[in-house]
């Protein structure tokens, strides 16, 4: 009995740890890749609703963007947003993680699995975590968008999951090429003896999760941020319907394209904050004793 009560015990303080040790592996991540989000989403909503043969539209990319917002705001601009993405990432990552490598080890004792049942597990998590992340991952759209914040006068409190649906599609898109692939390549690469289970192995596996991720949520992506930028007029009417209106509508009138905009961009960011994050987590768990990811 005083056995079980141990066991439970030490369980529960070994998740505890990993809790704290991805919260701030989140934060070294997020705040050394936030401008890169930043004109990310700047550039999602550049164009928003012109067609491609609108005289108003100038074409735009990365530099030019993240150029205006240094010019127009200083480079502080850069940084608009980045207490309320700290704050959802103390949700949502240790939600993700933790909850993936639980369940991961749930259905497989020793973690070998399947890519496919990795990536429904991954898939699974990511969604639960986005969920409960969504207020402040809105809040932190619309400070990036234009420095603006949610109205509650007008929106009220359902307007702090405004967007969850795409929001959620998003992140099951996500965590399902981002932890699945990055478990199933560092084993790859372990297992191969390319590399030991160091920042070697740690870079490559980043490297590949972040580009799948990306592939696979970039439209989603998109729809997500202009779902959750736009704000409701005194009238109640919005530009968007629904999660599948504000995708039909980008395609007819932006063409198929503008479902990747902001792809380069996007990779830019996973890349390296899967690079940074992964990285500073593995250490972490190496310097407190616990086994690897």
């Amino acid at each position: 009995m005083k056995a079980n009560v141990h066991g439970h015990k030490e369980t529960r303080t070994r998740t505890g740890i990993k809790i704290l040790l991805t919260s701030l592996s989140a934060m070294v991540a997020e705040t050394s890749t936030f401008p890169i989000d930043l004109t990310k989403t700047r550039l999602q909503l550049h164009g928003e609703s012109q067609p491609l043969s609108s005289s108003t539209r100038r074409p735009t990319n990365s530099f030019r963007v993240a150029a205006g917002i240094v010019r127009d705001q200083g480079a502080s601009g850069l940084y608009k947003g980045l207490s309320p993405a700290i704050i959802r990432h103390l949700f949502y990552t240790p939600i993700r993680i933790v909850g993936y490598e639980n369940l991961r080890n749930l259905v497989s004792a020793d973690g070998s699995l399947s890519l496919s049942s990795k990536a429904l597990v991954g898939g699974i998590s990511g969604a639960i975590a986005q969920f409960v992340a969504s207020p402040a991952d809105l809040v932190k759209v619309r400070m990036q968008a234009d420095g603006r914040l949610i109205n509650n006068a007008m929106e009220g409190l359902g307007g702090l999951w405004k967007g969850v649906l795409p929001n959620v599609q998003r992140a099951f898109l996500v965590n399902m090429g981002e932890l699945a692939c990055y478990d199933h390549a560092k084993r790859f690469v372990i297992n191969n003896q390319i590399s030991d289970d160091n920042i070697y192995a740690h870079t490559l596996a980043s490297i590949m999760s972040g580009l799948s991720a990306t592939m696979l949520s970039c439209p989603a992506d998109v729809v997500k941020t202009r779902m959750m930028n736009q704000a409701a007029s005194k009238e109640g009417n919005v530009m968007y319907k629904s999660s599948y209106d504000c995708l039909v509508k980008t395609v007819k009138i932006e063409g198929l394209t503008a479902l990747w905009k902001g792809f380069f961009t996007t990779w830019a960011r996973l890349g390296p904050w899967q690079f940074f994050f992964w990285v500073s987590y593995e250490k972490f768990r190496q310097i407190s004793g616990l086994s690897s990811f």
